[in-house]
């Protein structure tokens, strides 16, 4: 039962998370271990120091292992922070024969030819997703495999990384021991956790307000079609109040926590709150009032650049219309009256999206948090993995047992001509995607890494 098991691994600005996991009879998740550990390596979701990270890592696992009596030795990691940028590019293919169907190749040729694309020094193109098709002047098609066509034309969504950002953190899973199974993008991890396939369908933007940063994640028609990463998130509030009360960072964050609000009008001038003094000093006094004006001044600013993100994707447009509105996720989530704020400034039905959806009913109440919509989702995301490998290795079984049965009967078979194509066909390699390519490289440079 042991291969059916995954671990995903949130590595955070705030904290680093790691959750064991398989999937029961009913098709949920079974948390089976659990492991969280203060990240004090990482800013704004990229790693400044590699030994206090890889010491993070380690706590984490160290806990999971400890709760679920089972060992660690691959996890999926996800990619995030200030680096990752995307844009929007088109590209085409000239086939050379116009009477042979579209297929695979073709599509895989199309997207290597986005690869081409000049970046900035340093950065790389790590995913490449396709939005539509358009086959010999025929627009808005989503599948073209089977169709004919002599020029093949595309819109892309590129995500494009800093290559050093992505490969610190390959260092630091291999430094703490670990192999990586797969990367995924954080966004889209936190989407499939908190998102329903009907809200992708008829749009949706998913906002992760994490620590250091605020992703957003904008679906259409069941495709993903614009992203982005706002370099700053919960952190900065924690900042400010620290410097607007004159507290120490760790008072500051249990004030926003316990007593923080959006939504300064909901607070009267007469609630207070004392704060204990330093080393034998008077305690302070806090107007609840004054905290929520100093939460609400950088939760606008916040929401305002998400806002902006998503008037560059044309949400006004009848095409772009996101019918779902807005889900809000991350530790962020749960500042009090925030879905109240971002329906004010966005004009736009908003909920709060939790990942406890796809968990097995008697797992922790602490896991269906906002905060942990990552973790899950990169949970899901190894999941899904080990049962896409299951059926490549039924389906290979069942070449072997259908090549034996041919080989037996070839003799008593009248027209010998059409076994071996059917067979050539069934035996096929599955063809890998460039995603798949882009993990697989980046495994090997990690693994040849000094």
């Amino acid at each position: 039962m042991e291969n059916q098991i995954a671990v995903g691994l949130d590595i955070g600005t705030t904290k680093i998370v790691a959750i064991i996991g398989r999937k029961n009879e009913f098709g949920k998740i079974e948390i089976l271990g659990t492991g969280k550990a203060v990240s004090s390596g990482v800013h704004r979701g990229v790693v400044n120091n590699i030994t206090q990270t890889i010491q993070s890592i380690q706590e984490a696992v160290e806990a999971a292992e400890n709760e679920s009596n089972l060992e660690i030795t691959n996890v999926v990691v996800g990619i995030a922070g200030q680096h990752i940028r995307s844009l929007h590019h088109s590209d085409y293919i000239t086939r050379p024969n116009a009477e042979e169907v579209i297929d695979e190749d073709d599509i895989e040729r199309l997207k290597n030819q986005v690869l081409k694309l000049v970046m900035l020094p340093g950065e790389e193109i790590i995913h490449v997703l396709p939005q539509d098709y358009k086959i010999d002047g025929q627009a808005e098609i989503e599948e073209p495999i089977g169709m004919f066509g002599g020029r093949l034309e595309a819109n892309f969504h590129v995500v494009v990384g800093q290559v050093a950002s992505i490969r610190n953190i390959g260092r630091c899973i291999k430094s703490a021991g670990l192999g990586m199974s797969n990367i995924t993008l954080e966004p889209l991890a936190s989407a499939d956790a908190v998102l329903s396939q009907e809200e992708k369908e008829a749009g949706v933007a998913m906002i992760d307000i994490g620590g250091g940063t605020t992703d957003l994640a904008i679906f259409k028609d069941g495709i993903i079609r614009h992203t982005a990463v706002i370099p700053f998130g919960g952190n900065v509030i924690t900042d400010d109040i620290k410097e607007g009360c004159s507290i120490i960072n760790k008072q500051a964050e249990l004030l926003k926590t316990k007593f923080g609000s959006a939504w300064p009008g909901e607070n009267k001038d007469n609630e207070i709150v004392s704060i204990p003094g330093l080393r034998g000093r008077e305690p302070k006094e806090i107007t609840l009032k004054n905290l929520s004006k100093i939460i609400h001044s950088r939760a606008v600013e916040i929401i305002d650049e998400v806002f902006s993100e998503i008037k560059n994707y044309g949400y006004d447009e009848p095409k772009k219309k996101l019918i779902a509105g807005i889900v809000l996720t991350g530790g962020g989530a749960q500042l009090l009256h925030i879905k109240q704020l971002v329906e004010y400034i966005t004009g736009m039905d908003t909920r709060i999206g939790y990942p406890n959806e796809h968990l097995a009913s008697d797992s922790e109440l602490e896991l269906s948090s906002p905060m942990y919509a990552t973790s899950i989702g990169l949970l899901m995301k190894g999941l899904e993995s080990i049962e896409k490998q299951n059926k490549m290795q039924a389906l290979a079984s069942k070449v072997v047992a259908e090549d034996t049965v041919v080989d037996v009967e070839t003799d008593v078979v009248e027209n010998e001509q059409q076994i071996p194509n059917v067979t050539e066909e069934i035996k096929k390699k599955p063809r890998t995607s460039f995603w798949d390519k882009f993990v697989s490289s980046f495994r090997e440079f990690i693994d040849n890494a000094e």
